[in-house]
């Protein structure tokens, strides 16, 4: 099977976005499917781009992984502007029946609770509107759901309303939660690594709505394509326990969350990529902005390649990973990130 997977750039400064666009099949009969838009300026990318390199203005699939604006703002514009097959997004308003008797105040109703929602979860509320708008199909990504020849391995419709729970965006409840973010202070100390030396910890961890972004596998004819969203530690192994397969003959993985380093374990990635000392035979792509310090994390790219990955970053350009497809004129070979020997201490 022919396949392309092209990761269009997002954001500048620190803040970097997904935008991912793969297309597969036999010429003349291939399938497009975008996995999040970043921002409005990518998402105007995302449609020239397929206008001008698969000439069509049909997509079949659209995939939010999650809510956060960096992933699902310039989807609006790709929903806007190209006809589409289906929606794929998860609509939190439409889960709030079991809530209520959560609050504390006991005083918010479903009705309200799906508003404050909707407040909550603009840019995916906005994307459900337009698609309504346009009779587009809408349908939740849930583990086990296919999506062409894409099977979302995580997460599951339980721990999605658990995750719901323990998310900032929902107020008022019981057991709060606290997000965790992976900043960077203006002082960091350093420490060495080498291929055998690792320094990457176990417990990273990332926020419920990370953990709730859709992880999607397939196989063609035997390459396995990971998508992994901004999903973190918990969610990747929710995923390689529902689908341990997706070890066996992976090709080609998606770093998550622009490889913070609150996202990875050396567990998780002994499992699906497999020990140290691996063969280079696979390849990372993580999305990142140009200017961003923090993205990828060295210590994090370092994990990949001991595990025989060549990790390619954005950085402000257009990566594509190609099986079976032909060259395009005036696009080069992207160059691998180097191993690195003093990282920050995690």
């Amino acid at each position: 099977m022919n396949y392309e997977i092209e990761f269009l750039p997002v954001g500048n400064g620190e803040k970097s976005g997904d935008a991912i666009l793969v297309r597969y099949g036999e010429e003349d009969n291939y399938k497009i499917m975008i996995v999040d838009g970043g921002n409005k300026e990518s998402g105007k990318a995302l449609v020239e781009h397929v206008k001008k390199y698969y000439n069509t203005n049909f997509v079949d699939y659209v995939v939010n992984t999650h809510p956060d604006q960096d992933h699902a703002s310039g989807l609006s514009i790709v929903l806007e502007e190209l006809e589409v097959g289906e929606l794929w997004l998860f609509r939190p308003w439409e889960n709030t029946d079991f809530m209520s008797e959560l609050f504390q105040d006991g005083r918010i109703t479903d009705n309200s609770l799906k508003e404050r929602f909707k407040q909550a979860f603009k840019y995916a509320y906005e994307l459900e509107k337009i698609a309504s708008e346009k009779n587009i199909c809408i349908y939740e990504p849930f583990q086990g759901s296919q999506i062409g020849k894409f099977t979302v391995l995580s997460p599951s419709n339980k721990w999605y309303l658990d995750l719901l729970l323990e998310s900032n965006k929902t107020p008022e409840v019981r057991a709060s939660n606290e997000s965790t973010t992976d900043s960077i202070s203006s002082f960091v100390s350093k420490i060495l690594e080498s291929l055998d030396v690792e320094t990457l910890k176990e417990d990273g961890q990332t926020s419920p709505d990370n953990e709730s972004s859709v992880v999607l596998y397939a196989n063609f004819d035997g390459r396995g394509i990971l998508l992994t969203g901004d999903a973190g530690i918990r969610a990747l192994n929710k995923a390689y326990e529902y689908y341990p397969q997706l070890s066996e003959n992976l090709k080609f993985i998606q770093i998550p969350h622009h490889g913070s380093r609150r996202n990875v374990a050396p567990s998780i990635l002994n499992k699906i990529l497999g020990e140290k000392g691996q063969s280079q035979n696979k390849i990372a792509f993580v999305s990142a902005s140009k200017e961003a310090k923090k993205h990828p994390r060295p210590i994090v790219v370092n994990a990949f390649i001991r595990r025989g990955c060549k990790v390619i970053s954005t950085e402000g350009s257009t990566i594509r990973y190609s099986h079976n497809m032909a060259n395009r004129d005036g696009w080069s070979p992207a160059t691998p990130l180097e191993f690195t020997e003093e990282v920050e201490d995690s």
